[in-house]
């Protein structure tokens, strides 16, 4: 028997990613005209990942630093990058291009490569059940290029955008579950290799994931094998498969757990997690983006959660999902497909947050005992109270995710049954007009007015050029948590007191956020003194009457020191 040939083996993978890397060219253009210099959404948050693919070059190539920890950030106390996501997995793979093109670059290529990856996991999964690779290229399609997708690439939000190890991470679990070997070491290793880059992703898509993959398991036991529990091979393979997990686990959970032991990791409460909740009408509704009906569909209703809230399963995939519903005794998985259907209900109802809202409002009935409006509540609030860690998580939202990871598989399951059941000349047909009809559904348009070119500032290079002690502060005060801040370092190579705190503050930037309430006043500057700075930028456009602030800097002891493009910079009096 002569063995196949490798390239007819393996061939469809790689057209298979070749096609979503160009799928995401076309969708994100012009940004391939002008990815070394300019980023879609402009100076937001974007920036700060920019900055984080130089800040791995920096490590990586150049030492002497931990990944996750910048002392050149929140000076001097130092920034545990833990503060928000230190997205390793996502950000690694820019940090090649940002060596030869710089940090803008590598952070474009690195989304691109989300896209690329997300797809092509997909088409593993799919087409590893189904052998259809039809089914497996429009449910590729329908993966990474999910309106959440897009919405978080527009955001900048590099972390959010590594989706590619969810497939894979369900795909090796299942497999775990349902083997009859006593081991089976490659799905082992995938569980243990996926569910790490998911933690090196996001803490939000590990948590989640650990919470989706009780239910994943329970719905397995449940619906496909009682005596599971019961067979020492299954706790064994578990065991070796957590044992394989550890080494990644530990890297990217020990900076995590050390902020949390710390007080880094804020609690948020009830009313907080209730206004990041879900509607129900998200996950049916037109993205607030798409080029024809967006706009139609941000008059109905609300979205002005956007970023978060684009989570539209797609007409095609609802209809591809009741074929498989319909004709489930003939689907090439019966047990996943009952499984993926639990998987999209759970998080469908835990999205919702702790109380009920509709389009963006919480819904609200009159008690029969009280007489009062009280919210409507769900079973979110029972993990929100109950369950550890869950309050930390900022939007709960971003669980129905998982609705459309398994949204996508069961169309993937329905596809691979309406080409099986027409006829072979006509399926390549069909699955090209359902992907252009996918596209069609999720497509947002030019990307051309968010496409902004990224450029310092005139006096970040002037800062460049003086003497390295001394900090820079932005002021106002609550400026210096400006993403922009953070990218500037990278031209004027300066220390500064802010840093990226959008979800968790450390002690010092609240402490000083207070004191710099007052600036200029004769506190705030001698604090300003105490803290090492040496270089007072300020924008006086962000200050009313700042002809009457800049006489009593004057009077507290600071002198100008230079004005660029209308940025000025203001120091110390020299000490006698």
């Amino acid at each position: 028997m002569k063995p196949r040939n490798a390239s007819r083996t393996y061939g469809h993978y790689i057209l298979a990613g070749a096609f979503y890397l160009l799928i995401a060219l076309l969708i994100t253009f012009p940004l391939i005209l002008h990815f070394r210099d300019s980023i879609v959404g402009g100076y937001g948050d974007g920036l700060y990942f920019s900055w984080l693919v130089r800040w791995y070059q920096k490590v990586i190539f150049e030492g002497g630093s931990s990944p996750f920890f910048n002392p050149m950030m929140n000076f001097p106390e130092g920034w545990n990058l833990s503060t928000t996501d230190t997205a390793l997995a996502s950000t690694l793979p820019g940090v090649p291009f940002s060596l030869v093109w710089g940090p803008v670059a590598g952070y474009n290529i690195a989304m691109w490569i989300t896209f690329f990856l997300s797809g092509l996991a997909m088409y593993i999964w799919v087409h590893h059940l189904t052998k259809s690779r039809g089914a497996a290229l429009l449910a590729g399609t329908i993966y990474a290029f999910l309106p959440y997708r897009i919405a978080h690439f527009q955001a900048g939000h590099l972390n959010l955008a590594g989706t590619a190890w969810f497939p894979l991470y369900f795909m090796g679990l299942y497999e775990i579950l349902r083997t009859q070997k006593h081991w089976h070491w490659v799905a082992s290793i995938t569980v243990a290799l996926s569910l790490g880059l998911i933690a090196l992703s996001s803490m939000y898509y590990l948590y989640f994931t650990l919470l989706m993959s009780v239910v994943f398991v329970l719905s397995y036991w449940v619906f496909a094998n009682h005596k599971i529990i019961f067979e020492k091979w299954f706790w064994l393979r578990t065991a070796i498969t957590g044992i394989f997990s550890l080494p990644l686990l530990y890297l990217a959970l020990k900076p995590f757990l050390s902020l949390s032991n710390q007080g880094g990791l804020a609690d948020r409460s009830l009313e907080y997690a209730s206004r990041y909740s879900t509607s129900p009408t998200d996950f049916f509704a037109f993205a607030s983006s798409h080029f024809l009906f967006g706009k139609w569909s941000s008059r109905i209703l609300d979205h002005s959660l956007w970023m978060e809230s684009s989570l539209y399963i797609g007409l095609v995939s609802l209809v591809l999902i009741v074929i498989a519903i319909r004709h489930r005794k003939q689907i090439a998985d019966q047990n996943l497909l009952m499984i993926a259907r639990v998987m999209m209900v759970t998080a469908f109802i835990l999205a919702l947050g702790p109380q009920l809202h509709w389009n963006n409002k919480l819904i609200e009935f009159i008690s029969p005992i009280s007489g009062q409006k009280t919210p409507i509540p769900l079973p979110a609030a029972l993990l929100f109270k109950y369950l550890p860690f869950f309050s930390k998580m900022r939007a709960v939202m971003r669980i129905g995710f998982f609705t459309l990871i398994f949204s996508t598989l069961a169309a993937g399951l329905g596809a691979n049954w309406l080409l099986v059941h027409i006829k072979k000349t006509q399926r390549n047909w069909v699955t090209g007009l359902l992907v252009i009809l996918v596209l069609f559904e999720f497509f947002p348009g030019t990307m051309r007015p968010s496409l902004k070119k990224i450029e310092a500032r005139p006096v970040d290079y002037w800062l460049a050029a003086q003497p390295a002690s001394g900090a820079v502060v932005q002021m106002p005060f609550e400026d210096s948590t400006d993403q922009a801040q953070i990218y500037y370092t990278l031209t004027h190579h300066k220390a500064i007191t802010g840093g990226f705190f959008n979800a968790n503050q450390p002690p010092q930037y609240q402490y000083l956020q207070t004191v710099l309430a007052t600036f200029p006043d004769e506190r705030s500057i001698s604090t300003l003194r105490e803290y090492q700075v040496a270089y007072i930028v300020i924008d006086p456009r962000r200050y009313d009457q700042f002809a009457s602030v800049e006489a009593e800097m004057f009077a507290n002891g600071l002198i100008p020191l230079t004005e660029k493009d209308g940025i000025r910079v203001y120091g110390f009096k020299p000490t006698p």
